[in-house]
Parts: structure tokens; C-alpha cells; sequence
């Protein structure tokens, strides 16, 4: 079943390329958006060189701090992007299959529908993350790299100012545990998706949140309760998810950033997976995924698409 898995997981990836296009495409505009500030940079002059001085010149939390918020305003684009990748490769997984008929095909082979259905599940939850996370720590890098080369031009020591101070170990062990958390969060909806995908004949994208968008109002309106609506905007916009101190948004805030410096304070120290692991939401989301990968199953499996 390994072996059958594995392959059907790079036949995933050969038909949908978006899986790596789509981080390597952002890779490259988060490099050229960072040439581009370093060139705007050079052109200020005695400010460039005043704001080097007064880098060599702060304490090694401050730049810790500092390259903190770097590394996660690098990173927020690809989280972005994994997230709306992940949707919408769940919503075609199963209903591109039909659409071209390759379905029939596949059907032939000795390959059950249950393990079509948990490849696409952990192509969605496991294979997007982790080529995410190759993209954004090989963006980082590039970054890096090519903001030592700058500073180097302009006069000032990268030892100094990046490399010596630099969490990166710490703040890639971090990300990587976050691009993990997230579509294990986000699973029910995940799982509701691909079983739109094998359902649905047309449409699937409007098949699968018209009723995510009308059932909390129904709910309101017959029941005044939100507890459905509630739960579909805490996954969606994972605010709730009990992995993170929010305040990792302290870095983007001038206060809030030497109070973080003040604390030599690190990415991976602002989570914790064992709060995120222990919550009992956590796998509540992930038994409603596993009836909705259940429900997927019995409809490939029982479709004529002959």
C-alpha cells in the first residue's frame, strides 16, 4: 500500500504542476520585490549609510529581532499562496479525473478507490506544506545571500549584521512546524472540498461554498446561534488555532518590536505544538475529515462514469 501510495502521489504531481509552480513563482517575485528594495536603498545615500552604522551598533537581540521579521514577511506570501493552492487542488483532485475520464483508467489498474482518495488527502495536507517549505527555505537563503552581497557594496559586515545574529535553524524549524499545523486545521474543510470534487459534476468551487456561505445564515436566522458560522470562519482564518502567541505580530510594531528584542525572544519560541496537539478542536476537525474522505470514497467508488 506504501508502494501504491508513493506512486500515486507523484502521479499527483505530475498533473498538477501548480503544486511547485505555484511556491517557485512566488519564490522568484519575493526575490525580485527584494533586489528591487535593495536598489531603491542604495539611492539614499548618507540615510543607507547611517541606518549600517547604526545596525553594527545595536544590540545582537535587536537584530535578532530584526531578521525575525525578515524572515516573516518572507514567509507570509507562501503561506498565503499554500493555503488557496490547497483549496483549490482539493476542489479539482477528483473532478478533473472525470471531466478528461482518465478515471476509467485508473479504475483498470490495481489501485482502490480508497487509496486514489487518501493520496489526494495527503497530497492536500502533507506534499503541499513540505514543497512549500522547500520554496520559502530556499527563498530565504537567495535572500539572505543576496542582502550579505548588498551589504557588503554598501560597506557593512553581513558577519556582523546577519549571519552572527541569524535564528535560522530556529525560525525554519518553526515555519515548518506551522505549514503542518495549518492543513491539519483546516482539515474538515480540506476533507468537505475533495468530497465536493468526487460529488459534484459542474462547478465545484461554487458547489462547495454556497452552502458554506448560506447554512450559517440559515442557522442564525431559524436558530439565532452561530455556532456553525463560528466554526467555519475560526478554520478559515485559523485566528483561533491554538498553536501560536498572536503576538508574533509584535515584530511589524515599533513597541512591540523592542519588546521582543528586550526578551531575545525566537519564532519557535512563540509556539506551542503540544497545546495544539492536546486540543480536543483539533481532532474533532479531523474525525469531520475523516467522514468527508469516507464520503468521497463511496462516491468514486459507486459513480458510473462510464
Amino acid at each position: 500500500m506504501i508502494t501504491n501510495q508513493l506512486a500515486l502521489v507523484r502521479r499527483e504531481i505530475w498533473e498538477h504542476r501548480s503544486i511547485w509552480v505555484t511556491p517557485a513563482a512566488i519564490a522568484l517575485v519575493v526575490t525580485l520585490l527584494t533586489i528591487a528594495s535593495f536598489v531603491a536603498a542604495s539611492g539614499f545615500g548618507e540615510a543607507k549609510d547611517m541606518a549600517i552604522i547604526l545596525a553594527s551598533n545595536v544590540s545582537d537581540a535587536e537584530r535578532r529581532a530584526a531578521l525575525i521579521a525578515f524572515l516573516i514577511g518572507n514567509t507570509i506570501a507562501f503561506l498565503m499562496a499554500m493555503w488557496f493552492l490547497m483549496i483549490f487542488y482539493s476542489l479539482d483532485a477528483l473532478n478533473a479525473e472525470r471531466k478528461d475520464k482518465s478515471i476509467l483508467f485508473w479504475r483498470s489498474l490495481p489501485i482502490t478507490d480508497a487509496e486514489t482518495v487518501v493520496s489526494k488527502l495527503l497530497t492536500a495536507v502533507i506534499l503541499i506544506p513540505m514543497v512549500t517549505f522547500a520554496a520559502v527555505a530556499v527563498s530565504q537563503l537567495i535572500n539572505l545571500i543576496l542582502m550579505s552581497i548588498w551589504i557588503s557594496v554598501e560597506g557593512g559586515s553581513p558577519g556582523l549584521l546577519i549571519w552572527g545574529s541569524l535564528p535560522l535553524f530556529d525560525t525554519w524549524l518553526a515555519t515548518f512546524i506551522v505549514l503542518l499545523a495549518i492543513p491539519a486545521w483546516t482539515s474538515p474543510l480540506i476533507g468537505w472540498f475533495l468530497f465536493v470534487s468526487a460529488w459534484t459534476k459542474r462547478s465545484p468551487f461554487l458547489t462547495a461554498f454556497l452552502p458554506i456561505a448560506v447554512l450559517p445564515i440559515m442557522e442564525y436566522v431559524v436558530f439565532r446561534t452561530s455556532m456553525l458560522g463560528d466554526a467555519i470562519v475560526n478554520r478559515f482564518s485559523m485566528k483561533t488555532m491554538p498553536l501560536f502567541d498572536l503576538d508574533v505580530f509584535r515584530f511589524f510594531d515599533d513597541h512591540k518590536f523592542r519588546s521582543a528584542a528586550e526578551e531575545n525572544i525566537s519564532l519557535l519560541a512563540l509556539l506551542d505544538p503540544g497545546k495544539f496537539v492536546a486540543s480536543m478542536d483539533l481532532w474533532l476537525g479531523m474525525v469531520v475529515c475523516g467522514l468527508f474522505i469516507t464520503a468521497a470514497i463511496y462516491v468514486r467508488r459507486y459513480r458510473d462514469d462510464s
